[in-house]
């Protein structure tokens, strides 16, 4: 099991306050992965997540950033890199969704989830790749989704986001991957967070949604542990470009 060990490594997971981003940074420093945290508004000191780090043994440090704003994600790398973090993995994880129809889908809505779900991950993973490149090593992991495959109900921006994120994380694999950058995707299906909540209030919706899951059930940030170690550690070099699903079999239907 030394291939899946992350002992040593520092792990940047973005959108790590709480859902599946909180889940995928437990889950690596569970593996051993030392994890520097960042969201909009992750609480510099006492934040739940870095509570649950600290306590299995791993450091944690905290960043705020606007993610919507990419001069602020300029700087935040910036930040990081005045601090000498040098990140062995990057978990692209932030994200927004905006639920309109797309005829009344406001010019502010798109911009904004665009801005946070596609383009500040493209400067991120930018400015981070670099070091990682001139190290000759490094992970970077993309939180995909469903709509990186389908186009969704009321979520244009949302869905076009989510395209271009499967696009770029082929782009950059297919840049990086022979210098020791392996860049892929996790997509998840519906899982139970704040970002599916309204979906999870809609009974009709609801209803219909689960009946299309072969396993039964939405899925949790916890189903995300093994996906997220597999694609950080040694056990995955030889996948590059991949969009994993981890969605209980919706795609298969």
């Amino acid at each position: 099991m030394q291939m899946f060990d992350l002992t040593g490594k520092t792990a940047l997971v973005t959108g790590c306050k709480r859902g599946i981003g909180r889940g995928m940074a437990e889950a690596l420093a569970a593996a051993g992965a030392d994890i520097v945290g960042v969201s909009a508004s992750l609480e510099l000191e006492g934040s739940a997540v870095g509570e649950a780090v600290t306590a299995m043994g791993r450091s944690f440090t905290a960043y705020q950033c606007d993610f919507s704003d990419r001069a602020a994600v300029r700087a935040f790398a910036a930040q990081l890199e005045a601090d000498g973090v040098a990140p062995d993995i990057l978990v692209n994880n932030a994200g927004t969704i905006k639920r309109k129809p797309a005829a009344h889908h406001e010019d502010e809505l798109w911009d904004e989830v665009i801005d946070v779900n596609l383009s500040s991950q493209f400067v991120l993973s930018r400015e981070v790749g670099r070091g990682m490149l001139a190290r000759g090593s490094g992970k970077i992991i993309f939180t995909a989704s469903l709509l990186t495959f389908q186009g969704g109900i009321t979520v244009p921006g949302y869905a076009a986001s989510k395209g271009g994120i499967g696009q770029l994380t082929k782009a950059l694999a297919n840049e990086w991957g022979g210098q020791g950058v392996n860049v892929n995707a996790i997509a998840p299906g519906y899982i139970a967070t704040d970002n599916t909540e309204a979906l999870r209030n809609d009974e009709a919706r609801y209803k219909s949604i689960l009946e299309r899951i072969p396993q039964g059930r939405w899925g949790t940030p916890e189903d995300f542990a093994g996906p997220v170690v597999f694609l950080a550690s040694a056990a995955s070099d030889y996948v590059n470009g991949e969009i994993l699903v981890v969605d209980g079999g919706w795609m298969g239907r």
